[in-house]
């Protein structure tokens, strides 16, 4: 069913029919306003991810010990927004329909939005825990509603008021925050009631989009439009396991990872990270 000849994420290579998570990339930044790049991420996170070790000393556990597969970046039409979107969420309707959960590696973060369409068509009260520096609530950026500028507010015509959590935010245009106000929740600079959050929602379903520039830049450079003041690695590690251990994520994505900003890997290393330990809480849901 899936190409086998990849290189895939450190023990993420478990028979499909074991597999409960199914990892795989949209390498696209098409829409990237700023540094281009991040279409190399998904394929960073991969390679680099052999410098780590599958075992969480975090959670005591081992990624070997969960049942994740991961079948490699999808061959997307770079010159085609619409096309490639589509691609993407038909990737993850598929996954949904075989009862696995989609984990989408980016690329620019408007790939959420084919994911969210496929999650959104399945489980249509579902919830999105978005963490990020930036609102990406933009009604249209340089004149396409089609941008990673505008993912949160694409996302929200399909779930209406209430159901959109935002976390980290630091950053963008007023009338984002202005419109965010009266649609969406948004919690700026931190993860502050994210436990609160957590045991609200209970068992409703929920997709998680985490943007890796929610990060400091110090700590991680290597993104397409880095923002100061973001939070640490420890910060975001500990609200990340926490989401995926207490929430009921039927479908995630990581993005924003653009690894020529970087080329200590430092950023990628971090990447990897958060991700072993997203896949590792993952599994203890089940």
């Amino acid at each position: 069913m899936w190409n086998k000849n990849v290189e895939v994420f450190m023990g993420c290579d478990k028979d499909e029919g074991q597999a409960d998570t199914i990892l795989f990339g949209a390498p696209f930044d098409c829409t990237t306003s700023y540094r281009p790049g991040a279409r190399f991420g998904s394929g960073a996170i991969r390679h680099e991810s052999y410098g780590l070790e599958t075992y969480s000393p975090y959670q005591d556990r081992d990624l070997e010990d969960t049942n994740v597969l991961d079948i490699g970046d999808l061959e997307l039409c770079l010159g085609d927004t619409v096309k490639a979107l589509s691609q993407i969420e038909s990737c993850a309707s598929q996954i949904l329909a075989d009862g696995k959960r989609p984990f989408l590696l980016g690329g620019e973060h408007l790939v959420t939005l084919g994911a969210f369409r496929a999650a959104f068509s399945r489980y249509p009260d579902l919830h999105v825990i978005h963490f990020d520096a930036h609102a990406d609530l933009r009604e249209e950026y340089l004149g396409t509603p089609l941008s990673h500028a505008c993912v949160l507010r694409r996302c929200h015509e399909l779930t209406g008021d209430g159901r959109i959590h935002q976390f980290g935010i630091r950053s963008g245009d007023r009338s984002e925050f202005l419109w965010g106000k009266d649609h969406v929740d948004t919690t700026r600079f931190g993860f502050h009631g994210l436990e609160e959050l957590l045991e609200k929602l209970g068992d409703t379903p929920v997709y998680f989009t985490l943007d890796l520039d929610v990060l400091d830049p110090s700590v991680f450079p290597g993104t397409g439009t880095p923002e100061p003041g973001g939070v640490s690695f420890d910060e975001l590690r500990k609200a990340a396991t926490l989401v995926c251990r207490k929430a009921r994520i039927v479908a995630c994505d990581v993005n924003e990872l653009s690894p020529p900003y970087d080329p200590s890997g430092i950023s990628a290393a971090a990447a990897c990270k958060i991700v072993r330990e997203m896949l590792i809480g993952l599994s203890s849901t089940k």
